[in-house]
């Protein structure tokens, strides 16, 4: 096959932002290429395997708003890939389980229910917590609204449909626990589920956090064969409709002359040519390593040198040779004491052991029937725990991205074998006894996320502050032809959050409201053009790219 080096548009990079706007250029008739520097498509959304018998998810624990109304889901259908993803919803009536010390609260669907729940869990805190519940529903909702609207109306009719999101938007959230006059017992249940966005209450905006809940409380869902399955399905609609995924492809450059951009150079010395560059690649990167910063101006170049990253994860996965006991299709958020903004300021002074906080994802009961998960009458789960920001608590000078080897740095496995001893230990103490059954344990630390997704700080959650409280840069940049998606833009983090960025993108490149319409019901791409699915389908090796696709070395189950 004769290699093409000349699109109408390029994407840098294969996170679900990038996918989704590739995928929409592609069906509205662009010549669109997307370059991944790993093995494979999908950023954060991707799997790995072990043992022939394993499968872990990097990133997708659960999605939220996957029903009938749902976001997530529209946006795959306007691509024709309707049905090619399916969800299975958790437990409505607890879809997180939250613990803290001496109080136990299931969150369910529903923002009625949920801040019902925590009055009946929390009755001296209830006139407070309907205060704030109600403004984060508020919130959530114009936020919503403006997301599905058509950009037809004026800033002052904007102003006059988000009052709430005008008022307390881009106020803190300790901001509005003060407003309320919460407790600290309260704040902890209340943004016990902030690790999903990596910011404790004095830094996360009330915008941000009540759009998170506000996810979840739509239903929270798992998609059926795992997180690869949606990089796949994009791959799927962008290859059918004559775009090409190209992995193990690092882009050294991203070229701009005279004020616009070009194309790329390859770290391989090719040099690919496209009026149309879109950077799903770490934005600090982006800014100040693909482009260089004399091709932007002093204030983004500035803000950029001291923007501060959201926190990042230490994971632990686990298979077991049993099932484990019985316990509901619900996340785990485990504190170990009743006070969330301490423990943001623990982890500021890099102290976290023993360890303060867990989140536990139970794999084996998400997706009971996709075998590759583990096999029959074993269990896959993940653990989970926020790190420290920076290379120093790793011992660490440069990083993965910069070319460090780190692995056989000695105070690097020091620290990494402490931080598994103090989890492991935790998770036994949370979930009870498990170590005599453990037949895999791997950690991934924030430096091996860094290693695989070369984002700043080894975070999956972008930035979290970008000059101001709040501020996070958009998705159109000072130069002509040089857009950026992922989850550092303004459009948030997450897999839906990053899909709704990289389709608010493709709509402005496109010049139409694609999310309205879509949303809508709109179809745009063409189902019929679609590969078939055979016996041997294989979500990962569909996402390494058709050039890719029978490659030596892809990691099978059985």
């Amino acid at each position: 096959m004769v290699k093409r080096d000349e699109w109408d548009a390029i994407v840098v990079g294969s996170g679900m932002g990038g996918l989704v706007c590739a995928s929409y250029l592609a069906v509205s008739g662009r010549r669109v290429l997307v370059l991944e520097q790993h093995d494979v498509a999908g950023g954060n959304s991707h799997v790995f395997r072990r043992r022939r018998a394993y499968e872990f998810d990097v990133g997708v624990h659960y999605l939220g708003d996957c029903g009938p109304d749902g976001v997530l889901p529209a946006i795959f259908s306007g691509l024709g890939l309707d049905g090619r993803v399916s969800y299975r919803e958790m437990d409505r009536d607890g879809f997180d389980r939250i613990e803290i010390p001496g109080l136990t609260v299931d969150v369910p669907v529903g923002w009625e229910a949920y801040t019902k729940r925590l009055t009946a869990a929390l009755p001296d805190q209830g006139a407070g917590i309907v205060r704030f519940t109600g403004i984060c529903r508020s919130v959530a909702a114009e936020t919503r609204s403006m997301m599905l609207s058509d950009g037809g109306s004026s800033l002052a009719d904007l102003l006059a449909r988000t009052p709430v999101t005008a008022e307390w938007g881009r106020r803190t959230l300790t901001e509005l626990f003060d407003h309320c006059g919460l407790s600290p017992r309260a704040r902890t249940v209340l943004a016990a589920q902030s690790p999903n966005y990596g910011m404790g209450p004095r830094q996360a905006t009330v915008s941000t956090h009540a759009a998170v809940t506000d996810h979840y409380l739509r239903g929270a869902y798992y998609p059926e064969g795992g997180g690869q399955v949606l990089a796949a399905a994009l791959v799927e609609g962008l290859e059918a409709h004559g775009g090409e995924l190209r992995t193990r492809s690092r882009v050294e450059r991203i070229l701009v002359e005279d004020g616009r951009v070009t194309g790329v150079g390859m770290k391989d010395g090719d040099v690919l040519r496209a009026p149309l560059v879109v950077s799903n690649a770490d934005y600090s990167r982006t800014v100040l390593d693909l482009v260089g910063e004399e091709h932007f101006g002093r204030r983004v170049v500035s803000r950029t040198r001291q923007a501060k990253m959201a926190l990042p994860l230490a994971t632990l996965y686990v298979a077991l040779d049993k099932e484990l006991p019985a316990r509901p299709n619900a996340n785990l958020w485990w504190y170990r004491d009743a006070d969330i903004e301490g423990y943001y300021e623990q982890l500021e002074k890099e102290s976290i052991s023993p360890v303060p906080f867990l989140f536990a994802s139970f794999a084996s009961l998400k997706d009971p029937d996709t075998p590759a998960v583990c096999p029959p009458g074993h269990s896959n789960f993940q653990v989970m725990t926020l790190c420290p920001p920076g290379y120093e608590y790793w011992g660490v000078n440069e990083g993965p991205a910069a070319g460090e080897r780190y692995r056989r740095n000695g105070g690097y496995q020091e620290r990494k074998a402490e931080l598994t001893a103090s989890m492991l230990s935790t998770a036994e103490e949370v979930l009870g006894p498990f170590r005599d059954h453990i037949v895999h344990l791997e950690t991934a630390t924030p430096i091996t996320h860094e290693r695989y997704t070369l984002a700043t700080g080894g975070t999956p959650y972008g930035l979290a502050q970008w000059g101001g409280t709040g501020s996070r840069p958009d998705t159109r940049t000072t130069i002509e032809g040089l857009h950026v998606v992922g989850t550092n833009t303004r459009h948030g983090t997450g897999i839906t959050g990053s899909a709704v960025g990289g389709m608010v993108l493709a709509g402005q490149i496109l010049g139409r409201a694609l999310m309205a319409e879509v949303h809508g019901g709109a179809l745009l791409g063409d189902p019929d053009l679609l590969p078939e699915r055979g016996d041997g389908w294989d979500p990962l090796a569909v996402s390494r790219g058709s050039g890719r696709r029978n490659a030596r070395g892809l990691a099978r189950i059985g």
